[in-house]
């Protein structure tokens, strides 16, 4: 196998030191390494400490007449195979946000064609505040990938979420990618998640707990795929790691019912990981219902359509129907009911434990398929993600 090129851009935090672990990690793994380092992170770390482990020049000048005559920011990027920042710093995460490219570092990320993995380190505050989480959306939704920050106590002295994760998870990341590369790719994939939510009137809803953490996981692992991932997001506050572009924003069953029927054609799978309401609300009203005398106010209730069995019965059904079941009880019951009724491939069955997976980032799951099932117990929403991925990638 050819050997892998990483360019790694190393950004102004106290963290810079671990990046050298980093470049030591990747290079037993026998990966290429070359580094950037911005003026930030020159304050910590030298060019010729990151030389000596990368065994490569390494970079810092945009305006270097030797490194400019060959295009240097353009030639850096086109020659990895993958780019890592790591530490990103929360003015770099606002930089390349903006697009705004005023040293090596910016410039190559503004000019690069190629897959960029951040790994955040900052103050909790820094990460919590306002502007920075914009800022994340919106490069994760231009294709940029994250390794999350870790919560501990911080270079600063204070207790949180900021600090960056271990090398070793980062090298763990990388080399996830590059197996996985391509994998899925040409393989066109519709997801649903997070929940529906089922007008009473202009301010009220009939709706659910489902914050759609798990169907973020699951559309960031088969992007990074290389599959061509569409997700129909019902009500998910959270920022979501795919081009805008790939992304429907939906609020009712029936929003989601008719995106889900647009997008169906020449769909390869189809995850139904949104938690969608089974009744709406039959007469709508047009104002705010206002406090009575009465000691009840009565709502009619109507079916919403069945996305699942539409999808899992329909003329054009994908290749591929996964669907998701939430149950308080009698998991594989349920789910088998549900995987022949639905007509599914596969029924991933959530025991929602009195309520604590919605939004938690473990839940506990059985996997029902056609033949066996599997018990995964608890396990990290991450894992959950990689091990459907592995399914869809056995099933297609």
């Amino acid at each position: 196998m050819k050997q892998k090129n990483i360019l790694l851009i190393i950004t102004g935090s106290v963290a810079a030191y671990k990046a050298m672990d980093l470049v030591r990690l990747l290079k037993k793994k026998s990966y290429n390494v070359t580094c950037i380092l911005t003026k930030g992170a020159s304050e910590f770390i030298t060019p010729l400490l990151a030389s000596s482990l990368s065994g490569n020049k390494t970079y810092n000048e945009l305006f270097s007449v030797s490194d400019e005559l060959e295009m240097g920011h353009i030639n850096l990027s086109r020659q990895a195979d993958l780019i890592v920042v790591a530490p990103a710093t929360a003015d770099f995460i606002a930089k390349i946000s903006g697009g705004l490219a005023d040293d090596l570092a910016s410039n190559v990320i503004l000019a690069a064609n190629k897959k960029i993995i951040l790994a955040p380190a900052m103050n909790e505050k820094m990460w919590e505040n306002k502007a920075t989480q914009q800022n994340l959306t919106k490069v994760l939704e231009s294709g940029i990938s994250m390794v999350e920050p870790e919560t501990d106590i911080l270079a600063c002295g204070e207790f949180g979420v900021g600090k960056m994760a271990a090398p070793e998870k980062i090298c763990e990341k990388i080399c996830e990618f590059f197996a996985n590369q391509n994998l899925l790719k040409g393989k066109k994939i519709v997801i649903t998640g997070g929940s529906t939510f089922e007008p009473i009137d202009p301010v009220r809803f009939i709706g659910n707990h489902s914050t759609g953490k798990q169907s973020l996981e699951i559309a960031k692992v088969l992007h990074e795929m290389g599959a061509d991932v569409t997700l129909i997001a019902g009500n998910i506050r959270e920022a979501i790691a795919l081009p805008s572009e790939k992304i429907i924003r939906v609020k009712t069953a029936e929003e989601m019912f008719n995106a889900v029927k647009k997008n169906l054609t020449k769909t390869d799978a189809f995850v139904a990981c949104a938690a969608v309401a089974d009744f709406k609300v039959k007469k709508i009203s047009n104002q705010k219902i206002k406090k009575s005398d009465e000691d009840k106010l009565i709502l009619e209730l109507e079916k919403n359509p069945d996305i699942l069995q539409f999808v899992g019965t329909s003329k054009s059904r994908p290749k591929v129907v996964i669907g998701f079941a939430a149950e308080s009880c009698d998991l594989e019951k349920h789910a088998r009911e549900k995987l022949a009724k639905k007509n599914c491939d596969l029924v991933v069955a959530n025991d929602i434990e009195g309520g604590e997976i919605f939004g938690s980032s473990q839940t506990k799951v059985i996997f029902v398929g056609k033949k066996k099932t599997e018990n995964l117990g608890k396990i990290s929403k991450v894992n959950l993600a990689k091990l459907l991925a592995e399914k869809i990638v056995e099933l297609l």
